[in-house]
């Protein structure tokens, strides 16, 4: 299957106004994205896909190709989902533009499993929980999922219930927003309607979900923060701060 990822990007976030190109470590957080994924020996290409002219020229500068798209989409995947129309890729990574942490090899793993089973439509990682703050942050998806690894619910509220020994004592779930879709299950997400769920939570997987498709979890060893807010931001600088992958960013 030809493999692309799309980084979906806009300056309008409501919680982190122009988030995309906020400075991290002498670069935009979304080159940061772009740098990252195109490293994954899984891909075929790399798009930025965007409403912004702001955004098209700063991913122009770093050497990112763009597909620009409409200004009225909500979600994330349906932006994706037209700017999938101008490839003739099979599967596409939907990596979200605010995971400046995101490692090539998160790709690999995320898209492996299309290669052995042809009935999977929508794959995302998981990624257990080890910090509590983040179990109660509503910024942070949580999931709990089937025996098969199936998602069950995606929420920003704390699930499950803590077992009597607390935090610890419990294995707890985030979404971790690096998704391949088919392009079939792309193309139908963007034609079905949105769902009560999906606009409650906010979470674009809540739409297939809701309408009877099943999205398949694959836990990651890879630990990332994505970036919501101006303190997300300073934390992952941090941590960011000696990453060995920021030398092997491509000079434009």
């Amino acid at each position: 299957m030809k493999t692309i990822a799309i980084i979906p990007a806009r300056m309008g976030s409501s919680r982190f106004p122009g988030k995309p190109l906020a400075q991290l470590l002498g670069y935009t957080m979304l080159e940061h994205v772009y740098q990252r994924v195109a490293m994954s020996k899984s891909l075929s290409a790399t798009y930025i896909a965007t409403c912004d002219e702001t955004i098209r020229q700063a991913a122009t500068a770093f050497g990112a190709p763009v597909i620009m798209t409409s200004d009225s989409h909500e979600r994330a995947s349906d932006r994706i989902a037209e700017a999938v129309a101008h490839t003739d890729a099979d599967l596409i990574v939907m990596v979200q533009g605010d995971e400046p942490m995101v490692h090539p090899a998160m790709i690999d793993t995320a898209v492996a499993p299309f290669h052995t089973d042809p009935e999977l439509e929508c794959v995302n990682l998981t990624r257990r929980i080890d910090d509590e703050t983040d179990f109660r942050n509503p910024n942070t998806i949580k999931v709990v999922m089937d025996q098969q690894g199936n998602a069950l619910y995606m929420t920003r509220q704390p699930i499950p219930t803590l077992a009597p020994g607390g935090f610890g004592a419990t294995a707890v779930y985030k979404q971790v927003c690096i998704i391949p879709f088919t392009r079939t299950c792309l193309i139908e997400y963007s034609q079905l309607p949105p769902t009560p769920l999906e606009q409650l939570e906010s979470i674009d997987m809540l739409r297939l979900m809701e309408h009877g498709h099943h999205v398949r979890m694959v836990e990651t060893s890879h630990d990332t923060q994505a970036v919501d807010t101006e303190a997300d931001l300073i934390r992952v600088a941090g941590l960011m701060a000696t990453d060995p992958l920021l030398a092997e960013y491509r000079k434009y």
